[in-house]
């Protein structure tokens, strides 16, 4: 078990039963440390994983031993249940493993302000204790509708009445938490919703690699069914995916930009990772740039005034205070960069491909290399940024101008285009991001990222 870039992860079967007790039970000692269980109820979410539900009795078994009561939001979206506890003034414990594969699962945590941060994963893990916390706790309460009803009213005023009329919304169900909710949300804008790709068992869906198998339906729906655009989100409906009128996926980082853009943003926040597109639009006045993980967006935004949008190259999109009329939601969000993005191109009476066209783009393209054990890849990335002469055979088909280590390697080129190594926070992955000046180099560069980086690693 350990902390990646949001949220504790592990195999399933490691997780669930003790582990996952002690967790809870480390997170709630932590939190009842700083004074933030006076709600007197934590709330629990989970998604549509076969090991969610037992792990959901283990996190209530941990609840009843500190007296407190544990209330059942069912399978919800993640920035749903971190809403819900808010209002509440409660703590909340998410389960899943996002867009990871079906065999490991993982605990989201958050306090009553919202997403807990890095010195609070610090603080949980200096509370584990070596303990047997007992089977126990009453019957749960179900607030699962409620969550939803709140998260859904939230976007009642973002678009004006019948944005959306007129448009075809495929929705790619697959078995997102947020499908149902997607759904609704575009209905209420005024488009046609259309259900597709829905799953009764768990399909892992990573909103970033579009070359997955799992996509390969979407471009045929869109034909088949007339469709203005594909909407949908990875497992826990934090991380938006968008298909646009001609079957090409939009990115995440073009999606937070496009986000913060109709939100008006003064300053925006982001990792590393996202598009360097973002500086050369002039729309905003401050661009921070992050580590990759929705706890440093989230500290970085606090350094900042009212009127801050923060987003990951994922896509997931936060906002402060002062933001079209929205209470604060320090967590990732799918559904409001995907209703921005549509109603701001049906504001400007254009289509979401025309409007990406619009903007300073490098073509970017993203990939990773599976079941990469996280000591091969460490090893791969400290000799690559540590010998300069093993980087420099690397880079040799591209030369490399300067270096940048906020997290991970991102190389700039002799030619200006970019590749970004990191290993991924969240399982044994290698990932490999390519910024070039035209589609055929950004490709170029990603076969050649991904088969170099295969020989070091394999």
């Amino acid at each position: 078990m350990k902390f990646g870039t949001s949220g504790l992860r592990g195999l399933a079967v490691e997780l669930q039963g003790q582990a996952a007790r002690r967790y809870v039970a480390a997170f709630l000692r932590h939190a009842q440390a700083l004074g933030q269980l006076d709600g007197g109820r934590v709330f629990i979410g989970r998604d549509f994983r076969p090991s969610s539900p037992a792990i959901a009795e283990d996190c209530a078994a941990a609840i009843a031993l500190f007296g407190l009561e544990a209330v059942d939001c069912g399978m919800v979206p993640t920035p749903a249940l971190a809403l819900h506890a808010m209002a509440a003034g409660c703590c909340a414990i998410m389960i899943t493993g996002s867009h990871i594969p079906a065999d490991r699962n993982g605990l989201k945590f958050y306090v009553p302000g919202g997403e807990i941060s890095k010195a609070d994963e610090a603080g949980i893990v200096a509370a584990l204790r070596d303990e047997t916390v007992p089977d126990g706790g009453l019957p749960m309460a179900d607030e699962a509708e409620l969550a939803v009803a709140r998260y859904i009213r939230r976007y009642a005023g973002l678009l004006p009445e019948g944005a959306l009329d007129g448009l075809r919304i495929g929705v790619f169900e697959h078995s997102s938490v947020a499908r149902d909710v997607l759904g609704q949300v575009m209905r209420r804008a005024g488009a046609a919703a259309v259900s597709l790709g829905r799953t009764e068992s768990f399909v892992a869906v990573d909103t970033e690699a579009f070359g997955d198998a799992v996509f390969a339906p979407l471009r045929g729906w869109m034909a088949r069914e007339r469709l203005d655009a594909i909407v949908s989100s990875d497992g826990d409906g934090d991380r938006p995916l968008l298909m646009d009128a001609k079957g090409e996926f939009v990115r995440g980082d073009v999606l937070g930009l496009l986000a913060a853009g109709m939100l008006e943003a003064r300053t925006v926040v982001t990792p590393v990772t996202s598009n360097s597109a973002l500086e050369r639009t002039g729309f905003f006045a401050t661009v921070l740039r992050t580590r990759v993980g929705s706890p440093y967006v989230i500290e970085a935004m606090e350094t900042a005034d009212d009127g801050v949008v923060g987003f990951e190259a994922n896509g997931g999109t936060f906002v402060s205070r002062g933001i079209a009329g929205l209470d604060p939601l320090p967590t990732r969000d799918a559904v409001l960069p995907l209703l921005c993005a549509l109603g701001l191109a049906a504001q400007r009476t254009m289509s979401v491909d025309a409007l990406v066209a619009e903007l300073p783009l490098q073509y970017a393209l993203a990939d990773r290399l599976q079941d990469v054990a996280a000591e091969r890849s460490g090893a791969f990335l400290r000799r690559l940024g540590e010998d300069r002469a093993f980087a420099e055979a690397f880079f040799s088909p591209h030369g490399i101008a300067s270096l940048s280590t906020i997290d991970g390697l991102q190389f700039r080129t002799l030619s200006g285009d970019m590749v970004h190594f990191r290993a991924s926070g969240n399982a044994p992955e290698l990932r490999c991001y390519v910024e070039g000046s035209t589609p055929e180099v950004a490709r170029d560069l990603l076969d050649w990222g991904m088969r170099a980086a295969a020989e070091q690693v394999r």
